[in-house]
């Protein structure tokens, strides 16, 4: 069975996923959903920056088992709960073509940024 598959490991999958969707609930909820979706964008942003940060974290350490379990619960559970494509596809379908068109540009071009801005944190 693939260490992936374990249900240890999709336990804290799970886990990081649940804390993590309900972090971008809290935002939706916090911030308006106007022509541009700012709740969407700010959680892909945070998540963006985190993911950033953990990978780095990580790269700078020995892989062993603690780390894969770091990974599994904040990068691929956290994160992954956190930040959300369908609602970034969903948003750019609905808005205005300008509207969509700057969106979507934004968030890839400013999610990179964020990603690379959490790694150059975790550098220093």
């Amino acid at each position: 069975m693939s260490t992936l598959l374990r249900p240890a490991a999709l336990g804290l999958v799970f886990l990081g996923g649940a804390a993590g969707t309900l972090v971008r609930a809290g935002v939706g909820h916090w911030l308006p959903h106007t022509p541009f979706a700012w709740a969407t964008f700010a959680v892909n942003m945070a998540g963006a920056f985190l993911l950033g940060g953990i990978a780095e974290a990580l790269a700078q350490r020995p892989d062993d088992e603690r780390h894969r379990r770091i990974r599994l619960l904040l990068g691929t559970g956290f994160c992954g709960g956190l930040t959300t494509y369908s609602a970034f596809a969903l948003d750019i379908h609905d808005a205005a073509p300008a509207v969509g068109a700057l969106y979507a540009g934004a968030t890839v071009l400013l999610g990179l940024v964020a990603a690379l801005a959490g790694a150059a944190v975790v550098r220093r």
